[in-house]
């Protein structure tokens, strides 16, 4: 775990205190989550809109001879339609902001596994798409809209893409990207 070397000065002891905590944590959390967010968002839309949902709605998710009624009937004909599909920059923002979370819990866990980006960056897009992205598919297109296990398989394939590449960019920053001078000033390695 790093730690943060803690001065106060005379004049404003708050002031540096947290200069030291923004260079160290807060900010590199914050930076490497909204990349990482970026990361999932274009993921997604190569996945999930591109090939799952097609551009004009005609992707393998929405095929009638496959797919769940209920599960079309939600994404296509029930008013109000998803926000995704009838106004998607609230999602996307609110996207960016658990990308911004995830950040935070990178830095917090991933001290005690291997160096690196790739033994980090799979470490955490596993830890997310195993928590999040599993239990959605399960509870939600599987449990309540009857979404057959074969297309729950395509968009685990697809979710496992978004992961790796919140883990792998959220990964990138932290490890390739040095700490700033501020920061090693602090006492801080991250």
């Amino acid at each position: 775990m790093s730690t943060i070397k803690v001065t106060a000065s005379r004049t404003n002891p708050t002031s540096t205190i947290l200069s030291q905590l923004w260079g160290c944590s807060i900010a590199r959390s914050v930076i490497a989550g909204l990349v990482g967010g970026m990361a999932m968002n274009l993921a997604m839309l190569l996945t999930f809109r591109m090939i799952g949902f097609g551009a004009n709605a005609d992707g393998i998710l929405l095929d009638p001879a496959i797919q769940s009624p209920k599960l079309i009937a939600v994404w296509t004909k029930l008013e109000p339609l998803p926000l995704v599909v009838a106004n998607p920059l609230p999602i996307v923002v609110g996207l960016l902001g658990f990308a911004v979370v995830h950040g935070f819990l990178y830095r917090w866990l991933s001290v005690s596994w291997p160096k690196g980006v790739v033994a980090r960056g799979w470490r955490f897009a596993m830890i997310v798409l195993l928590m999040s992205y599993s239990f959605w598919e399960f509870f939600t297109p599987f449990n309540q809209l009857g979404e057959p296990v074969r297309l729950i398989a395509i968009e685990l394939i697809f979710w496992s893409v978004v992961a790796a590449a919140e883990g792998f960019a959220i990964a990138a920053l932290f490890e390739i990207a040095p700490p700033s001078d501020r920061c090693l000033s602090a006492g801080c390695k991250a």
